[in-house]
């Protein structure tokens, strides 16, 4: 076996990695305010009207540099050939929705202007709307608030903001704006904060005509909000550069993803079959604890309700399972009657997710057993589950299970453990008993039987692939001391495989982190890593470092 990069010289010095970049949370306490509300709809019709009142855009004094939208991380299974796993789910099955993320855009002025120039009002609204078009077009819904000058105005669009379900606020300062007027809301609302900072014109030097200075004069009231935040420990995100000659935007963006993936996290449902894992203590954590530190809520699965949901064996919907299955997957050796009852154990495990409205799902395998309810473990179905987007762990791990919900929702991402490291190719090979995100496999997935000497449940039927190549991002959230969580990220390169694999009956991959593999496992571990981790694809470490400021928790990057 061959993999696709060749790892270092181990006889040669190493050279010493560089120490991690550590972020906290971004206040001296460490608290954070974020938002859990429901995503909800936000009407096209209404901002469209609004926008037609703010102005076309591309008329305010348009110097656009041409640019492309930027290119979607959710690259799908058709892209590569074949159709996402999600898209050929049977009809009626529960898959997340990957929605718009959705920010409210708070456009600061001061009254004063109004009372003293009001004709240049026009002008700053139709920047406003220069900015909500730019942003559709890096795929956020920016849901603009009519111009705030004063404080009833701020609570007014902010309460709007809170109402509709929007994942954050951006904030734009169109002109100066004293931040008394909006302080008190800012620190009152739940919403994660994000401030754009930002003005119409690119250059300003001495050949800048005097009368500019009116438009682009917003970064001191910037300065007078953000330090007022501070003051008072209110975390936020900012972002600083120019609209159209920076990327600014495309920060903006990620930051709203991540706020969007936050709320998702706050919200969590996460279904628990059997108790956790007995003696693994790293991701443990109560119920409670969850509950009161993340919003968590951990569902137990009753045997009663598992088993009342299993379809009969000679029903038409499991037919239709096994139909699909058959297109779907390369079959090697799986007989018939072992196919019917993982078939089962899918439709029930996802019947039960649907009832109980479920994200996140996880499973200790030691605990299926025939009086569990279920006839075989549900690895298949936690690999098809994932495909479409809701989130899984093995052994009982909640808190692992809500992250791959969380970020399976918005990225391509998988639950993974690392199990071997490969010190003569400067990789580390990973693998699980029988759960991988199918979209995320190189080539059609095989079903097989695995043999299940563990408990008196029946051999499962899993479906086995090597994770196809590419960039990724390894993310793991820790418990921490006092109740406090640690979210490590690595970027990584997946590594596709040339010449023979032997690792063919086994889910698998394998990648290279950022620096020599024995540095980087020592400060994962010095990082306070567990074994359960989440495998994110695309080039995303700095949005997901995004996500873990806007939790509150302390963000580690080992790169």
């Amino acid at each position: 076996m061959n993999l696709a990069a060749a790892g270092p010289d181990e006889s040669a010095p190493r050279r010493r990695a560089r120490p991690p970049r550590i972020f906290p949370s971004g206040v001296p306490d460490e608290r954070i305010i974020t938002c859990g509300l429901r995503k909800l709809s936000c009407g096209r019709s209404g901002l469209a009207s609004l926008l037609e009142t703010l102005g076309a855009p591309g008329q305010f004094r348009s110097r656009m540099c041409a640019r492309p939208p930027q290119e979607s991380i959710m690259a799908s299974g058709a892209a590569r050939g074949h159709p996402p796993w999600h898209a050929q789910a049977p009809e009626g099955t529960t898959q997340v929705t990957r929605t718009k993320p959705s920010a409210g855009l708070l456009p600061f002025y001061i009254e004063l202007y109004d009372r003293a120039a009001p004709e240049k009002r026009a002008l700053v609204e139709q920047f406003l709307g220069e900015i909500v078009s730019a942003l559709a077009s890096r795929g956020v819904e920016a849901v603009p608030a009519p111009v705030c000058r004063i404080r009833e105005e701020f609570e007014q669009a902010v309460r709007s903001f809170e109402k509709s379900g929007v994942d954050a606020i951006v904030t734009l300062h169109l002109a100066y704006s004293p931040s008394l007027e909006s302080a008190e809301v800012l620190l009152a609302t739940r919403l994660p904060l994000i401030v754009l900072d930002t003005t119409p014109d690119f250059g300003f030097g001495p050949d800048q005509d005097p009368e500019a200075v009116f438009l682009n004069h917003g970064i001191h009231g910037v300065q007078d909000m953000c330090s007022l935040l501070v003051r008072h420990g209110r975390p936020f995100e900012i972002e600083a550069g120019h609209w159209q000659r920076s990327d600014v935007l495309d920060r903006v963006a990620a930051s709203v993803r991540a706020a969007s993936a936050a709320a998702r996290m706050r919200s969590a449902r996460v279904g628990r079959i059997g108790e956790a894992f007995a003696g693994m203590g790293d991701f443990a954590v109560a119920p409670d604890v969850l509950r009161s530190t993340i919003g968590i809520e951990t569902v137990v699965c009753q045997p009663e309700l598992i088993r009342s949901l299993l379809p009969g064996a000679a029903s038409q919907e499991v037919r239709r399972e096994m139909d699909l299955d058959k297109e779907r997957f390369t079959l090697r050796s799986v007989g018939r009657q072992a196919h019917v009852e993982t078939s089962r154990t899918c439709l029930a495990v996802r019947r039960w997710i649907e009832e109980e409205r479920l994200s996140a799902f996880t499973v200790n395998f030691l605990e299926v057993t025939q009086a569990s309810g279920l006839p075989a473990v549900p690895f298949l179905e936690a690999s098809k589950a994932m495909a479409r987007g809701i989130g899984y762990a093995g052994e009982g791990d909640v808190l692992t299970a809500a992250l791959v919900g969380a970020l399976g929702a918005a990225y391509p991402a998988t639950f993974t453990e690392m199990f071997c490291p490969d010190w003569e190719h400067n990789g580390v090979f990973l693998s699980h008993m029988g759960e991988m995100n199918l979209d995320l496999a190189a080539g059609k997935p095989r079903l097989v039987v695995k043999p299940f000497p563990w408990t008196d449940a029946a051999d499962p039927v899993v479906a086995l692939a090597r994770f196809r190549g590419g960039k990724a991002v390894l993310a793991n959230l820790a418990p921490g001391p006092d109740d406090s969580y640690s979210f490590v990220l690595a970027p990584v390169t997946m590594l596709d495989v040339t010449g023979e694999d032997r690792m063919t009956d086994e889910i698998h991959g394998w990648f290279q982190p950022p620096m020599a593999v024995a540095d980087f496992l020592a400060a994962y571990s010095r990082a306070g890593g567990t074994h359960h981790s989440a495998l994110v694809y695309g080039d995303v470490c700095d949005e997901l470092a995004r996500f873990g400021r806007i939790m509150g928790w302390r963000v580690t990057e080992l790169a």
